[in-house]
């Protein structure tokens, strides 16, 4: 049985953030940020706004878009790595709000990588016949573990969640391959340190130009498929010359990669789902296209995955 994406939906705060706010207050430049990162603004939620709230405004919206009502859902995944608190899990809370009263739920913490892990989960469920609906939502609130001292990072993160409903779709459509990894020695690299995030910039730079072309070949070679075949890459949306050095390697012009980061910022395991919709909504994503998405983040871990637009 194969598992495809029934409905997106997304939610970000209102709150704009933009280079030109952070140059009154750390030393940086709106040219800095841009020509390192493609990064113009980002959005930031309120004190009184928490990742379940965001997580499940983005659920009900993904909800809605597949026509799934929450009874029907059996699992709830949620990608985070910034919850309310360390348990109950977000899952359960989304759960609990949404109705989802049959729906088994866990968080996944694979960082930036949280929605390919879930989505992969999810994958096994659906396709053993234990499960029929996932929903999965990768959510962040990184304002609240980033450090606004440090430049080198406090112009990166901003807030946001991505949902997506899984369940079984017809055949030669849904996710054809995929590839997880990780490498837990590249930790020291990327991790929250005591209250805030911390990053070898140069490190991880390296790491994510050559993991995430490599990833992408990867499935591809895996489903039988070539770089031609390919009509959207939506990849993590952490840095504009990592993606495109990630389009680069797939050979794709510019049109044919999803791009939000200039918007956004990196707002980790939401930013796959998040760019999903955007492309959903322009109209940009059309029935039988093969999308390629792949991202990368802390652990250090890495995903991607080759999937067939469609029901």
């Amino acid at each position: 049985m194969n598992a495809g994406i029934l409905g997106l939906g997304r939610y970000l705060p209102e709150k704009i953030v933009t280079n030109a706010d952070l140059e009154k207050v750390m030393d940086t430049s709106d040219e800095w940020i841009r020509t390192r990162t493609g990064i113009e603004q980002r959005r930031i939620a309120n004190d009184d706004i928490d990742t379940s709230d965001m997580a499940y405004e983005a659920a009900t919206a993904a909800l809605k878009n597949a026509d799934v009502s929450a009874e029907e859902i059996d699992l709830i995944l949620v990608a985070t790595v910034t919850p309310d608190r360390p348990f109950p899990s977000m899952a359960c809370v989304i759960q609990e709000r949404l109705g989802a009263k049959k729906a088994a739920a866990m968080d996944v913490s694979a960082a930036c990588a949280g929605f390919m892990y879930a989505m992969i989960t999810a994958q096994q469920f659906i396709q053993t016949g234990v499960y029929k609906n996932v929903l999965i939502v990768g959510v962040e609130k990184l304002s609240k573990i980033t450090n606004w001292d440090d430049r080198n990072t406090a112009v990166l993160f901003g807030d946001g969640a991505g949902a997506a409903v899984v369940g079984p779709v017809s055949e030669g459509r849904g996710i054809l391959s995929f590839e997880l990894g990780a490498d837990g020695s590249g930790g020291k690299h990327l991790l929250q340190d005591g209250e805030y995030i911390t990053m070898n910039g140069r490190e991880v730079f390296k790491f994510a130009v050559r993991q995430m072309g490599e990833s992408s070949l990867n499935v591809l070679d895996k489903a039988g498929l070539k770089k031609e075949d390919v009509d959207l890459l939506v990849p993590h949306q952490a840095n504009i010359r990592i993606m495109e050095a990630s389009r680069e390697r797939l050979g794709l012009p510019v049109e044919k990669m999803a791009k939000t980061v200039h918007k956004y910022g990196n707002t980790s395991a939401a930013s796959i789902p998040i760019a999903l919709v955007e492309e959903m909504e322009a109209g940009k994503i059309k029935e039988d296209d093969l999308i390629v998405m792949v991202g990368f983040g802390g652990g250090l871990t890495w995903g991607a995955i080759a999937l067939r637009w469609g029901k």
